[in-house]
């Protein structure tokens, strides 16, 4: 099993967990909840770590990777900016922002379905395209990890300063 096949075993069933919740939680106010916020400060730059080993000997999809994590760390901290935060008796609320993430997830899950067909149609021969290799894919997921990782950093500082 090379070190690519056991990155996409890791980060696909993750990714698609925060898909799902995200999108599904993009519409209107949520509660926030410091653990999902560290999860995502802690896992994210983990996977961006061994995606980045993983890529090291490929100079363009390293160079994608992190230009991806770039973007998406202007993008985090755009959302950031667009989102309404409330402190209230019930507890701490925000409400983010929904175009970001909903065009991020969408670009993401969308390069992801297209990687999967390609390396459906090319099979998995040698020299066939390598599902976490493209600079493309390296690009939109170091986008979406990059703002992920920012949005849930702001999160966190948000209710360390009180509100």
């Amino acid at each position: 099993m090379t070190p690519q096949t056991v990155v996409v075993i890791a980060v696909v069933p993750l990714l698609a967990w925060r898909l799902y919740s995200r999108i599904r939680r993009f519409i209107g106010r949520q509660r926030s909840r410091a653990w999902r916020h560290w999860m995502a400060v802690v896992l994210f730059p983990l996977l961006l770590t061994v995606l980045g080993l993983a890529v090291a000997s490929h100079p363009a999809a390293l160079a994608a990777l992190g230009g991806g994590v770039l973007v998406g760390a202007a993008l985090g901290a755009a959302g950031l900016r667009l989102t309404r935060f409330e402190h209230t008796a019930e507890g701490w609320f925000y409400t983010p922002n929904a175009h970001i993430g909903i065009v991020l997830a969408v670009l993401f899950t969308a390069r992801i379905a297209w990687r999967l067909a390609e390396v459906q149609l090319h099979g998995a021969a040698p020299g066939g395209p390598r599902f976490a290799s493209s600079p493309l894919t390296l690009v939109v997921f170091g986008m979406l990890a990059g703002y992920y990782t920012v949005y849930a950093a702001g999160l966190l500082r948000w209710r360390r300063s009180g509100g």
